[in-house]
This record gives C-alpha cells, structure tokens and sequence, in this order.
C-alpha cells in the first residue's frame, strides 16, 4: 500500500517509492537531492512540530532531517513488511 510520506504514521519503517520532483521549487528538490532523498531510500517519519505537526522530523538512513508537510506530500513511500 502506498501513502504519501506525510500521511505514513509516526515510527513505522517505509521505502521511498516515488518523488513529484516537478512539485518541488528547485531549491527544496536540490537540498533534498543532496541528502540523499532518492527512489529506494529507507524512510521513517518520527514526529511532527506539536501545533499544526509542521515541520515533521523525517529519518532517512543515521541522519534526521526536519522538512515542510507541502514537501514530503510530493514523496510516495510504501510501509515496510513487518
């Protein structure tokens, strides 16, 4: 089943299936690009800001990344097989 990454649940696993890089202004695809946000990447989201949950804080591989909910809707994740 696939989401996007701003619907996937806290602490559950996921892989990155698809990123609507059109849907991303040029400077937030290429900061994304250059930590690694890729099709097959590990992806987890740990939690959001606690008015409004924006910014999320997003762990992608050791590093912890915090991104706008507008950015991670452009990421299509698929949860991880428990």
């Amino acid at each position: 089943m696939t989401l996007r990454l701003d619907q996937l649940p806290f602490r559950t696993p996921a892989t990155v299936t698809a990123i609507d890089w059109a849907r991303l202004s040029e400077v937030d695809a290429r900061r994304l690009r250059n930590l690694g946000f890729d099709e097959g990447v590990g992806i987890e989201s740990l939690h959001g800001a606690p008015f409004g949950r924006d910014p999320l804080a997003v762990r992608i591989g050791r590093m912890t990344v915090a991104m706008r909910r507008a950015q991670a809707q452009a990421i299509t994740v698929e949860k991880n097989a428990a």
